[in-house]
């Protein structure tokens, strides 16, 4: 089955009062480019993502980005010694002024200085990191697994559009080569006619230099290797269609021989229907090659 290099893919998590997202996004490329934006206080998550996207994919841009936030959950209430210390003298100067001032202040309760920021704190739950990288890891196997169906599913598409174009393009050379062997017979006389002018009005010929330059013009207008070259590129693409692994650049480098030997058709035809055909030709050779640079 053929694979896109398009593709995206969600997945959440949650665990130890954390939650995380993972995004993966793809787009075609010449190579594997892989683009990772991770926390770095994770030990060893970025390795592990390579490794493990590295041995699912073979071509594409891929951007992986994970975002892990804590979901409010809080632990244990903590003292903190140094601020209360910090508070009750800040306190003790305060009514001390205010005794000089002549300002009764009320007396304040361990509830009032609790409350006072900073002093009482929630302490949030340690993260256990082996746990927490397992966890966040196993999600990752989830999301590229997903990933990973949906370029199969854009690739199984993409089969298909490139399926019927080979099909096209078979049927566009074998018009090709009923009009080439339909036209042999007016090529035939056009030199005939050609070489009976010159005899009539030339003196002195090299009939060697003649028959040379005749099976010159012959060659140049033969265009039977470049349709039985055609049949070839067709039949090579029907077998890398069907072939397994990543066959995106031997299909890139087989529409490069698509197009060389169309442009050779059209530029040896001498014969406007024959020309017309290998422009068509041209034009769905043009169409399948955008759609192979999104074949892995």
């Amino acid at each position: 089955m053929r694979h896109s290099m398009t593709g995206f893919a969600s997945f959440q998590g949650q665990g130890q009062g954390l939650s995380w997202t993972w995004e993966m996004r793809g787009v075609n490329g010449k190579g594997l480019d892989l683009r990772l934006r991770l926390p770095d206080w994770i030990e060893g998550l970025e390795a592990a993502v390579r490794t493990l996207t590295v041995k699912a994919l073979q071509r594409g841009n891929v951007q992986i980005s994970l975002k892990v936030s804590s979901n409010g959950e809080e632990g244990a209430l903590r003292l903190d010694k140094a601020q209360l210390e910090h508070v009750l003298a800040a306190m003790t100067q305060i009514e001390t002024r205010a005794l000089e001032t002549g300002l009764s202040l009320a007396p304040s309760t361990a509830a009032d200085i609790v409350s006072l920021r900073g002093v009482l704190t929630a302490e949030a739950e340690e993260a256990d990191q082996a746990l927490l990288k397992a966890s966040i890891l196993k999600d990752f196997e989830a999301a590229l697994a997903s990933f990973i169906e949906m370029r199969a599913t854009e690739g199984a598409a993409l089969e298909d559009i490139l399926a019927r174009q080979v099909g096209e393009i078979e049927t566009l050379v074998a018009q090709a080569e009923t009009l080439a062997a339909d036209r042999a017979p007016q090529q035939a006389e056009r030199l005939r006619t050609q070489l009976a002018r010159i005899l009539d009005t030339a003196e002195n010929l090299d009939e060697a230099r003649l028959a040379q330059e005749l099976a010159i013009i012959a060659v140049k207008s033969d265009v039977t290797e470049e349709i039985d070259r055609l049949r070839a590129h067709v039949s090579a693409a029907r077998d890398l269609l069907h072939a397994k692994g990543a066959v995106g650049r031997k299909l890139d480098f087989l529409m490069q021989e698509f197009n060389r030997e169309a442009n050779t058709l059209c530029s040896k035809s001498g014969d406007p229907d024959l020309t017309q055909v290998g422009l068509t030709l041209k034009t769905v050779i043009d169409q399948m090659r955008e759609q192979v640079q999104n074949v892995e």
